[in-house]
């Protein structure tokens, strides 16, 4: 209903302006009967021809072809199965992982217009909303639609998550973020999911096979939502680093069993300790894993969509097998630490036998010298 509101209310607007100044009469393109009135006008909006659109918003051609698509999309009758289920509205949503560290105080600058304002204390993201359509037209009632808007929500860590953006529209604000970016990563990595707003559900949200669907959703449900996707495809870029690590180690451990000796110098050791304890603080600190969500804390709703997506997305459970892979790290560190330890003895005691050779040497040539000039 919120679509078809905002399109009578277009209509309205649009039939109080003044005629076409041009004589020759507005092409209306066909419409299909299972087309939108809503999103018929919008198409013909974009449609338009570029003699109408760069003349400006105002520009009576412009309006004029606007009115010729809202008279000529009547509103169809909804299909039998939304009838009996409900309308619902199908929300893409995407996510990133770009790089290790995002500059949010530089974007929130940059992109200060567009900035959604924060309804929690945390500073680890920032919300983005962009209109789909010119503000003449937000301005008289589209905007009660929330999902004429796009959302992109960037987290310091290196991730972002993107709303009603479709696939050759992604790059464009994925290159937005990446000038704010450091630690570009030589793969990006992505995930696929999708929000179903269906106001007739019973509960507050369900489920399904990568998607929820839930009975509304807000900028905070938008929060929750990619709070939870933007960790988890960060936390699958940690998991593959360690994994890394293990399949160092087991070849290390391979060599070992060979040869009865590995050749890793102290200073590449010392590399892999650091890596460990830098990808568990990342998990930890930085991607908040285990922080508080204020929003789920103040409502039981939002609590639910937390629960049930990180239980979807297994976000504990693949923090323990991480958790578990770098202990079996951390044992082979400690173990080759005490081997190398071990050598660096041996050859400290090696050097005193040497020395005490010498000097037992020294001694001897000494006595038998003193010796011979006696006799």
């Amino acid at each position: 209903m919120g679509r078809l509101r905002a399109c009578f209310r277009l209509r309205r607007f649009l039939e109080t302006r003044p005629p076409p100044s041009s004589s020759s009469p507005a092409r209306v393109p066909h419409f299909s009967s299972g087309t939108s009135p809503f999103s018929s006008a919008v198409a013909v909006a974009a449609a338009a021809p570029h003699d109408c659109r760069d003349s400006g918003l105002g520009s009576s051609a412009y309006w004029a072809w606007i009115r010729a698509a809202a008279e000529a999309a009547t509103a169809p009758a909804p299909p039998q199965d939304e009838e009996e289920e409900g309308l619902s509205r199908y929300i893409p949503v995407k996510a990133y992982f770009l790089s290790t560290s995002i500059d949010l105080k530089s974007m929130q600058a940059e992109h200060f217009s567009d900035v959604v304002p924060q309804s929690t204390r945390s500073l680890n993201y920032i919300a983005l909303r962009y209109s789909e359509f010119p503000p003449e037209i937000m301005d008289i009632g589209v905007r009660d639609n929330r999902f004429c808007y796009r959302y992109v929500v960037v987290f310091q860590y290196g991730s972002a998550v993107l709303f009603n953006i479709a696939d050759h529209e992604a790059e464009h604000y994925l290159d937005m973020i990446r000038n704010h970016a450091s630690g570009w990563l030589p793969e990006m990595r992505k995930d696929d999911y999708a929000v179903v707003e269906k106001p007739s559900l019973t509960t507050w949200m369900k489920g399904g096979l990568d998607y929820i669907a839930l009975k509304s959703v807000d900028t905070d449900g938008i929060r929750i939502i990619s709070s939870v996707l933007g960790q988890s495809i960060a936390l699958d870029h940690y998991i593959r680093q360690v994994d890394d690590m293990v399949e160092e180690f087991t070849e290390i451990n391979r060599v070992m069993e060979k040869t009865g000796d590995f050749t890793m110098k102290r200073k590449k050791l010392f590399q892999l300790v650091g890596k460990a304890n830098s990808n568990l603080a990342d998990v930890i600190i930085r991607l908040g894993l285990f922080d508080r969500s204020e929003i789920a804390w103040k409502n039981s709703n939002y609590a639910q969509i937390l629960e049930y997506l990180r239980e979807e997305y297994e976000l504990n459970q693949r923090f323990g097998s991480l958790d578990f892979k770098l202990k079996f790290v951390e044992h082979n560190i400690h173990f080759l630490q005490e081997v190398l330890q071990n050598r660096r003895s041996d050859l400290l005691e090696w050097g005193v036998i040497i020395l005490l050779t010498i000097e037992i040497v020294i001694s001897l040539y000494e006595i038998i010298k003193d010796s011979s000039m006696m006799s």
